[in-house]
């Protein structure tokens, strides 16, 4: 069994999952779309559904996000929203799950990483993700984060060697988000080859809990992922609901989603 190894708020979220033998539900949602009322509104249906939540921080060049989050980030943009109104967006959800904090550094860095740390925690983020922060990027940016409350989540691809890993994994607390397949995000109807050996290589390098996410949309999906990793981690296709058939068709998702994770196999040992 993988052992739970962060004290932090998702350190317990994936303890909490485990003890109920499933692994974390981890949705992913874009701050402000397709409103800010409606995404506040998707922000509490997942609450009530899942273990943790991530939201995306609109940014005018989302380099590592497919054409679904894309055109919910422009559409957020569109109406106005930032990092700080993300963060107010945070505030009004009262939200009781965890929060990771999905963005790029150029919005971190014009807002001011300090600052950042400071008022994301008080509102409920638990954790960082940047995509376009590899680990060695920026050692002192990556220092200030460990100091803080905030745990600093890492991105691994299929592709990521073992010497990489294991340096990305050295700083790393929270959970490891680990790629499903190489290219952006988006919907995918199967899964890669070879996710379940590439899952098992990460778990040998780490006690951190492992969530997997890009490309999954179905809850055959996501069970197939709960044998072997510790979280699901679904973006694209819960946007895609969201955008189609509003917040009731994202929590009838959600639902689904949940109801065929406590029904399949519990996580990987």
């Amino acid at each position: 069994m993988a052992t739970i190894s962060s004290d932090s708020a998702l350190g317990a979220a994936f303890a909490a999952a485990r003890a109920e033998g499933r692994p974390a539900l981890i949705p992913y949602l874009t701050a402000g779309f397709p409103t800010f009322e409606i995404s506040l509104e998707a922000l509490r249906a997942a609450d009530a559904r899942c273990d943790i939540i991530e939201v995306g921080v609109p940014f005018s060049d989302p380099l590592a996000d497919g054409p679904t989050i894309q055109r919910s980030t422009f559409a957020a943009l569109a109406q106005g929203m930032t990092l700080p109104k993300t963060l107010d967006l945070i505030r009004a959800a009262k939200l009781s799950k965890p929060v990771v904090l999905f963005s790029y550094l150029n919005p971190v860095r014009r807002y001011g990483l300090a600052r950042l740390l400071v008022d994301a925690a008080e509102v409920g983020v638990a954790g960082l993700l940047l995509t376009d922060l590899p680990a060695g990027g920026d050692p002192e940016f990556e220092r200030t984060v460990a100091a803080s409350p905030i745990d600093l989540i890492r991105l691994l691809a299929p592709t990521t060697s073992d010497a990489r890993v294991a340096e990305a994994v050295r700083d790393a607390s929270g959970f490891l988000y680990l790629v499903a397949r190489l290219g952006v995000t988006g919907a995918s109807r199967e899964l890669a080859s070879g996710l379940e050996e590439y899952v098992a290589r990460i778990r040998r390098h780490t006690s951190l809990p492992l969530a997997v996410g890009f490309g999954i949309s179905t809850p055959a999906q996501a069970t197939a992922v709960a044998a072997m990793a510790d979280g699901v981690v679904v973006g694209s296709a819960l946007v895609d609901v969201l955008a189609a058939e509003g917040v009731a068709g994202a929590a009838r998702f959600l639902d689904g989603l949940r109801a065929a994770l406590a029904a399949g196999k519990s996580p990987a040992a």
